[in-house]
Order: structure tokens, then sequence, then C-alpha cells
């Protein structure tokens, strides 16, 4: 996770497409990202990344059809918010305390699936 500086906490990046998807890596965010497609998901693997204890990282994805595939590891709290046609599924439980990942998905069809390493 690339961290801002001290001037600009809340940068943001922006990824868009017409067609087609984002794959991120932890080394390639801020703490806030805007992925941004027509059609075309988000693959989100953070398992190689040291996210600090009571970091707050924000993953928005705006999409019409595309849902958002998140890799953590098993000690991140993931919240997801949004709207969308497919669910989130989050194949284990997070501990307390810790990072937080949260996925804002917003898109007419397309789930959020989580998976922890």
């Amino acid at each position: 996770m690339t961290k801002t500086s001290g001037e600009d906490p809340r940068k943001t990046d922006v990824k868009v497409s017409l067609i087609g998807g984002h794959r991120l890596t932890g080394e390639t965010l801020h703490e806030r990202t805007l992925t941004a497609s027509l059609i075309g998901g988000a693959d989100v693997d953070l398992t190689d990344v040291d996210i600090p204890d009571g970091a707050d990282l924000r993953i928005t994805k705006l999409s019409l059809i595309g849902g958002v595939s998140l890799k953590v590891r098993a000690d991140v709290r993931v919240e997801v918010h949004g709207l969308r046609l497919g669910g989130v599924k989050d194949d284990g439980p997070s501990e307390p305390g810790g990072p937080t990942v949260r996925v804002d998905a917003w898109g007419l069809l397309g789930g959020v699936t989580v998976r922890r390493s």
C-alpha cells in the first residue's frame, strides 16, 4: 500500500475502463481507490501488503456489470457497502481489531467475494 504524504492524506487513485476489469495489488493502491467500468470487475490482492493496525483502506467499484474479488490476510476486517445484485461472500471470519478494508460496490450485476489467506 502506497502511503500518502502528510500534506494530502485523502489521495484517491482513479482507474477507468469501458470494457474490461482492473487487477489491483497492494503496492499500486493508495488509501482510497476508485475503479469504474461499464463491464468488468476488480480483482484486488492485498495478501502481501502490511496494512498497519487502525488503517482504513477504501476501494470503490462502479460498474454496470462486474463484481469485486478481494483477497486479504486473516487479520484484516472487511466491510462491504453499496448496492448490487449478487450479494457478498466472505469465506472466513475476521479477527477483531486490526486494519480495515472497506469495499463500496455499486452496480447492477456482480457481487463481492472475499477470500482470506
